[in-house]
C-alpha cells in the first residue's frame, strides 16, 4: 500500500454544503499524489494551504488576517475572476482541482525549503477570524491579549506521561539557546481533579486537554479551570482524534481555545506554541 503524506487544507467563507462537496472531492484525491485534510473551523493547527470562497467578501476579509508572507498558498473558488490568487470556476471539475493543488503544494514545498536554509520560521495565523474594529495598538499589544502568564506552565492532561516528555523535548531541542522558552515548566496529570487543583495554585498559560484520557469531560473540566479567578488569560486547547466529535458551542461555553488533531506533528505543536505563548518565531 502507497503511503502519501497528508497536506492540511483550511476551507474558508463556504456555506456548510459546497464544504461538505469540496471535502468529499479532496477525500477522493488519485493516487499517486497528495492527500488531503480539512481542517474543522476551531483547528488551532496551521494548513497547508487554503481554499477559500472567492464571492464571499466574510472569506477576503478572513484571509487579509494572515501574517504578512504567509507561505500557505491560497485557491479561490468562484469570484469575478479578478483575484490575485489562482482562482477556479464553478462547478468545480475535480482532475483540474487537484491538477492546480499539485502546483500550489510544490510552490509551497519550496518555499519552506528555501525558508528553513536561510534559518527562519514562518509566522503562524495572527487570528482565524477578522477583527470586528481596525487594530489600534501595536501588533504586540493583542499578542499579550492571546498569551497566558508569561511564565505560566504548559499542563498536559493525559492518561500518560509519553506526550509530556515529547513536548518537553522538542521545546528544549528548538529553544535549546533561548534561556527563556526551554525551561518553561511543562507538567502532565491524569487527573481532572488534580489539573483544576493545579491551575488554581500555580501560573498556567496553556492547559492541553486529550479529549480520549481515561475518566475525563473535556468540556466540564475546561469550565471548572477557566472558571477560577486568574484564569481568563490561561488558553485551553483539546487534543482530539478522529472519533471524538468536537462541539463548537459547548466549547465555547467552556473557554477552549481550540482543538489540534492527533496526531500532532512536531511542527504544529511549536507553530501553537509561538501563538499562545510567549515564544519566539
Amino acid at each position: 500500500m502507497q503511503t502519501r503524506y497528508p497536506f492540511t487544507v483550511r476551507l474558508v467563507g463556504f456555506a456548510p454544503p459546497e464544504c461538505a462537496q469540496l471535502e468529499s472531492l479532496l477525500a477522493q484525491a488519485p493516487l499517486p499524489g497528495a492527500s488531503y485534510f480539512c481542517l474543522h473551523d476551531d483547528s488551532l493547527q496551521e494548513p497547508d494551504l487554503y481554499i477559500a470562497d472567492g464571492s464571499n467578501p466574510a472569506a477576503l476579509a478572513r484571509l487579509a488576517c494572515l501574517p504578512p508572507g504567509a507561505l500557505q498558498p491560497i485557491l479561490m473558488i468562484g469570484g469575478d475572476g479578478a483575484s490575485k490568487y489562482r482562482t477556479l470556476p464553478r462547478p468545480v471539475d475535480s482532475a483540474r482541482l487537484y491538477q492546480v493543488l499539485a502546483e500550489l503544494l510544490d510552490t509551497r514545498v519550496k518555499a519552506l525549503v528555501a525558508l528553513a536554509a536561510s534559518g527562519e520560521r514562518s509566522l503562524p495565523e495572527r487570528r482565524r477570524r477578522p477583527r470586528l474594529a481596525p487594530d489600534t495598538e501595536a501588533p504586540a499589544y493583542y499578542q499579550r491579549l492571546r498569551q497566558g502568564p508569561p511564565d505560566g506552565a504548559v499542563l498536559i492532561i493525559d492518561k500518560g506521561g509519553a506526550f509530556r516528555d515529547h513536548v518537553a523535548r522538542v521545546v528544549s531541542n528548538t529553544f535549546a539557546n533561548t534561556a527563556g522558552p526551554a525551561s518553561r515548566s511543562i507538567e502532565w496529570t491524569d487527573s481532572g481533579r488534580a489539573a483544576v487543583r493545579l491551575c488554581d495554585e500555580t501560573p498556567v498559560s496553556l492547559v492541553m486537554i486529550n479529549t480520549c484520557a481515561t475518566g475525563i469531560e473535556p468540556y466540564s473540566l475546561s469550565s471548572a479551570i477557566k472558571s477560577q479567578e486568574g484564569a481568563g488569560r490561561t488558553a485551553v486547547l483539546f487534543l482530539v482524534g478522529q472519533s471524538f466529535k468536537y462541539d463548537s458551542l459547548r466549547a465555547r461555553d467552556a473557554g477552549v481555545r481550540g482543538l489540534l488533531d492527533k496526531p500532532v506533528a512536531d511542527r504544529h505543536l511549536l507553530a501553537t506554541f509561538q501563538k499562545l505563548l510567549a515564544l519566539p518565531h
